[in-house]
């Protein structure tokens, strides 16, 4: 039995386990014949048509946060060979929710920095949530600075309901390191990538997010807050969420009409966890095509292009 169905799913699911225990039955006993199964195959299909291009905002959050929705590590483990991490910010201590280190795509030597969630009980809690601390964002930092350093690229992948909001974070300056990083990332003299993989809010997905491209999967979603807390703050009632998702315009279609992002990396039917090879394969080609597009500008250049980028979000939105 498959785990974690979404709502929007269930429909799909009991079609598809109705025919499993067709097929099941008819290893032992045939009672329906080829052309009858290929009648249900095709029903089959034809809803999944029908419901995976009739998606709501808020069924594609419900997506993009699904567990077995490939996550940092998996996209570090499924491009990047080898992978070197980098530990600590040299300061406090390490901080497991931000994951950076060196790596090689092909003949591609990068930089790597990225949020990551955890996918179970156990891993969310020893990544905490994907919440990242005043550490984390100085560490990578470290690592983005060493890339300018030698020239590297920097791949950074943005998945996060957003920074850590605790007092601790609070006493260690989390405003002030999401707000240096900004400062930093913005004149670095080397190229910066950025792929969105899932939920990408507030500070915390900005605190790595300055790129000169900027990709986002089919069914991440990019925003200054989550719907739960949108709608907990103008109505009152986090039950409202689904209506806040609509009205936020978070996803890859206005944000591309917005100049926020500049390409949509698809997906598989349904979302990246039917099929986490096809993203794996999606966004390797989205970074190499970035690559080969930013390595022969000059430093100044890269800079220059960076500034005037970010001054033009928005402005096919007034």
């Amino acid at each position: 039995m498959k785990n974690n169905i979404l709502p929007h799913e269930k429909e799909i699911y009991d079609c598809e386990k109705a025919i499993s225990d067709i097929l099941e039955q008819n290893t032992k006993r045939p009672l329906w014949s080829s052309e009858e199964i290929r009648k249900l195959q095709k029903k089959l299909q034809e809803l999944k048509n029908q419901v995976y291009s009739n998606l709501t905002p808020s069924d594609r959050v419900s997506i993009c946060r699904h567990s077995e929705r490939p996550h940092t590590m998996d996209f570090i483990e499924n491009i990047f060979t080898p992978f070197q991490p980098i530990s600590g910010d040299r300061v406090f201590r390490d901080d497991p929710a931000m994951i950076c280190g060196l790596g090689k795509i092909g003949s591609m030597k990068c930089a790597v920095v990225g949020l990551e969630k955890g996918k179970d009980t156990e891993t969310r809690i020893k990544y905490n949530f994907g919440m990242a601390h005043p550490e984390g964002y100085r560490k990578a930092l470290r690592c983005m600075q060493l890339a300018e350093k030698f020239s590297l690229p920097i791949i950074a992948f943005i998945d996060t309901p957003g920074a850590y909001p605790g007092l601790s974070a609070e006493e260690r300056g989390q405003g002030w390191i999401i707000a240096k990083n900004l400062w930093e990332m913005a004149r670095l003299k080397t190229p910066m990538i950025v792929v969105l993989i899932g939920e990408g809010c507030s500070g915390g997905a900005l605190g790595i997010g300055i790129g000169d491209v900027i990709g986002m999967l089919e069914h991440a979603y990019y925003s200054v807050i989550s719907p739960e807390g949108c709608s907990s703050i103008l109505w009152k009632d986090a039950s409202k969420s689904s209506d806040a998702a609509a009205a936020l315009k978070m996803h890859v279609e206005d944000l591309l009409r917005w100049n926020i992002v500049d390409k949509m990396i698809p997906e598989p039917p349904g979302g990246a966890h039917h099929d986490p090879s096809v993203v794996y394969k999606n966004v390797t080609s989205f970074i190499t095509s970035s690559w080969k597009g930013l390595k022969n500008i000059s430093p100044q250049e890269l800079v220059e292009k960076r500034y005037v980028k970010f001054r033009q979000m928005g402005i096919n939105s007034i």
